[in-house]
C-alpha cells in the first residue's frame, strides 16, 4: 500500500471518529483541534503533518522526527509532493500547490523536535505541530487514530464553509456599473476576519478566464491555477497572484493584485526582480489604493528603464479602474458574473462571511431569493 491508497484509506473512515476519541489523551485531542482549525491559515504545517503521520502508519519504525534524508532520515517533502498534497487536492480539502516542505518555517533540515528552531507564525500551532509529532512518534500505533481525527475535523470543517452561491437568472439588470458597484461592496464591507484580499484576486481571475477564450492578445494562452493567497510569491515560486502562459509554456503575463496598499516604488523594484527571473511580455500592479502620489515620478522612471532593458510592459493602476476597463472588453456580462461566484463558491481560503455576503449582494441587486443568512455589518 502506497501513501496515497493509506490516505485515502483514512479519509473514508474520517467522517465517524467519535469512536476513538477516548483514545487520544485530552491535551492532544486539543493539539488536533488547534491544527484543523488552522488547516487553511497554515497550510504547510497542516499538510506535513498528514505526510508524517500516513508514513508512520506505514513505517512504524521510521523516526518521523527525520522528515529529510540528509538529517539521516526519509524525503518527506518527495511523498507530499508526490503522494499527499496531490491527493488532498483530488479530495477537495485544503492543499498546498506543490508541498508543505516549501514552506521556509518547515524546509530547514532540523528534526521536528520540541526544540525544533523554525519559525512557524502561530506559536500555539507550533506547540501542537511538535507535540504530536513527538507522541506519535512514542506511541507509533495511534499515528492512523490521530490521523483520522485531524481528517474528520478537517473535513467538517471544509464543509461548514460550503456555501451554494445562488445562480444569476435575472440578467435584464446586468451593466458595467451595477456590476462594479456590487464588487466594490464585496472587496469593501468588513469582515473582520481574514481572507476578504483574495476577492479581487477572484474577480480578475475570474475576467481573466474570459479573456483568455475571447481577446486575441490571449490566443493560444493558458492561465496558471490559482496558488494560495497566504503563501508568499516566494514559497508558491510564481510570479504573480495570476499568471498567463504562452503555447510554448513560457510565461506571457503576470498581474500582481494589492488591497489595501498603495503602489509605490518599492513594488516595481520587487516586480523588476521577478521579471529579470521569469522574463514576461507585461507585467501588471492592481491596487485598490492607486499609486503613491510620493513615488510617482521615480515610478515612471523605474517603469522606462524595465521597458528599455527587458522588453517588459509594466502596467500599473487601480483595481476598480481596471475592472471596469476589462468589463468592456468582455462580451457576456452574465458570463464574469457566474464565473466569479463559482470561484467564491468553491475557494477554501475564503471565510463563511465572504460567500454569505455575495449572495445578500447579488439578492438586493438582482431580486434573487436564497436561504436567509446573514452575517453582522
Amino acid at each position: 500500500m502506497n501513501h496515497k491508497e493509506k490516505l485515502l484509506q483514512v479519509y473514508k473512515q474520517a467522517t465517524n471518529a467519535e469512536d476513538i476519541q477516548s483514545e487520544i489523551p485530552e491535551p492532544y485531542k486539543d493539539f488536533i483541534s488547534k491544527i484543523a482549525n488552522n488547516c487553511t491559515r497554515l497550510k504547510g504545517v497542516y499538510t506535513v503533518l498528514i505526510t508524517l503521520l500516513v508514513h508512520k502508519t506505514l513505517n512504524p519504525n521510521q523516526d518521523i522526527r527525520f522528515h529529510q534524508a540528509q538529517i539521516g532520515g526519509f524525503s518527506g517533502r518527495n511523498i507530499d509532493k508526490q503522494y499527499i498534497t496531490p491527493t488532498l487536492q483530488e479530495l477537495g480539502l485544503p492543499a498546498m500547490a506543490e508541498s508543505g516542505w516549501l514552506t521556509r518555517s518547515l524546509e530547514q533540515p532540523k528534526p521536528y523536535t520540541l526544540d525544533y528552531p523554525g519559525k512557524i507564525g502561530n506559536k500555539s500551532v507550533k506547540e501542537a505541530f511538535l507535540n504530536l509529532i513527538d507522541w506519535v512518534q512514542k506511541n507509533p500505533d495511534k499515528a492512523e487514530l490521530v490521523l483520522r481525527i485531524i481528517l474528520g475535523q478537517v473535513i467538517q470543517n471544509t464543509n461548514s464553509n460550503k456555501i451554494e452561491i445562488t445562480k444569476l437568472e435575472n440578467k435584464a439588470k446586468l451593466n458595467i456599473r451595477l456590476i462594479v458597484d456590487c464588487l466594490e461592496k464585496h472587496f469593501k464591507f468588513n469582515y473582520k476576519t481574514h481572507g476578504a484580499s483574495k476577492l479581487p484576486v477572484l474577480a480578475f481571475y475570474a475576467i481573466y478566464q474570459i479573456l483568455i477564450e475571447e481577446v486575441e492578445r490571449y490566443k493560444l494562452c493558458t492561465l496558471k491555477n490559482l496558488a494560495s493567497h497566504t503563501a508568499s510569491d516566494l514559497t508558491s515560486r510564481s510570479a504573480g497572484d495570476i499568471e498567463v502562459f504562452d503555447e510554448n509554456n513560457k510565461l506571457f503575463e503576470a498581474v500582481e493584485i494589492k488591497q489595501g496598499k498603495k503602489i509605490d516604488i518599492q513594488m516595481i523594484h520587487i516586480a523588476k526582480e521577478k521579471i529579470v527571473k521569469y522574463h514576461p511580455q507585461r507585467y501588471c500592479i492592481f491596487s485598490s489604493s492607486d499609486i503613491s502620489s510620493l513615488d510617482t515620478e521615480l515610478i515612471d522612471i523605474k517603469i522606462s528603464e524595465i521597458a528599455k532593458k527587458y522588453g517588459c510592459q509594466v502596467i500599473i493602476n487601480g483595481t476598480i479602474p481596471t475592472l471596469r476597463y476589462y468589463l468592456r472588453l468582455i462580451t457576456s456580462l452574465d458570463n464574469f458574473i457566474n464565473k466569479y461566484s463559482r470561484l467564491i463558491e468553491s475557494d477554501s481560503e475564503l471565510q463563511v462571511n465572504h460567500k454569505i455576503k455575495w449572495n445578500e449582494i447579488l439578492s438586493k441587486h438582482f431580486d434573487i431569493s436564497y436561504e436567509d443568512q446573514k452575517i453582522d455589518d
